[in-house]
C-alpha cells in the first residue's frame, strides 16, 4: 500500500517530469507506475488540488483524466446520441442484452454494437478477459462491435463521428451491395 506521503512524492516526481519530457514521456511514466501498482489516479488527482498553479499540474491532470475519465450513463447518452445521429444512425437500443451481454448501444438492423468504456472499470485482468470474450462472441455471431472511451466521446467527438460514419458506410454497403 502506498502512503499519502509516498503518493505526494510520486506526484511531485511526475510534476518534475513534465518539465523534462513531453506528454508522451509523462504518459509512459504514469503507465509504468500504474503497472507496478504504485499510483492511484484518484488520490494523485486529489493531491494535485493542493498545487493548482504549479508548473506541470495541467498536463498531468490531462493525462490522468484521459485514462480515468468517466461520464455518468445519462451524460454519456446525451453526448453520444447526437454523434450517432450525425453518422446516419437511428435511435439505438440501450442497455439491451445481446449474446448474453448487456451492451451500451445496439442497432440490430446493422448488427452494430457500441460499447463506451470508462477505462477505470475495464482495467483489471478479469474485466479485460470479459471484454475480450464479449468482443469475440459478438464477432462470431456476425456483429460489428466498436468501443469508444468516455474521454473520446466527450473530448474527441470528431474522431468518434468519423469512425461511426465509416463503419456505418461499410455496414450499409455490405448489406446492400451495388
Amino acid at each position: 500500500m502506498v502512503t499519502r506521503g509516498q503518493l505526494l512524492d510520486l506526484g511531485f516526481a511526475f510534476l518534475d517530469l513534465t518539465t523534462i519530457t513531453g506528454p508522451k514521456g509523462l504518459e509512459r511514466a504514469i503507465n509504468a507506475a500504474d503497472k507496478l501498482g504504485v499510483v492511484d489516479a484518484d488520490a494523485l488527482r486529489r493531491a494535485l488540488d493542493d498545487h493548482p498553479g504549479e508548473a506541470g499540474v495541467r498536463p498531468l491532470r490531462r493525462i490522468l483524466d484521459k485514462h480515468t475519465f468517466r461520464l455518468s450513463d445519462d451524460e454519456l447518452e446525451r453526448l453520444f446520441r447526437p454523434l450517432a445521429a450525425a453518422a446516419g444512425l437511428g435511435a439505438p437500443l440501450t442497455k439491451e442484452v445481446v449474446d448474453d451481454f448487456e451492451v451500451d448501444f445496439f442497432w440490430p438492423d446493422l448488427g452494430l454494437v457500441v460499447e463506451t468504456d470508462g477505462w477505470r472499470y475495464h482495467r483489471t485482468p478479469s474485466a479485460q478477459s470479459r471484454d475480450a470474450l464479449r468482443f469475440q462472441v459478438h464477432v462470431a455471431h456476425g456483429l460489428t462491435p466498436l468501443r469508444f472511451s468516455h474521454y473520446q466521446v466527450k473530448y474527441e467527438p470528431d474522431h468518434v463521428l468519423d469512425i461511426l460514419r465509416r463503419t456505418v458506410g461499410h455496414l450499409r454497403g455490405s448489406l446492400h451491395p451495388h
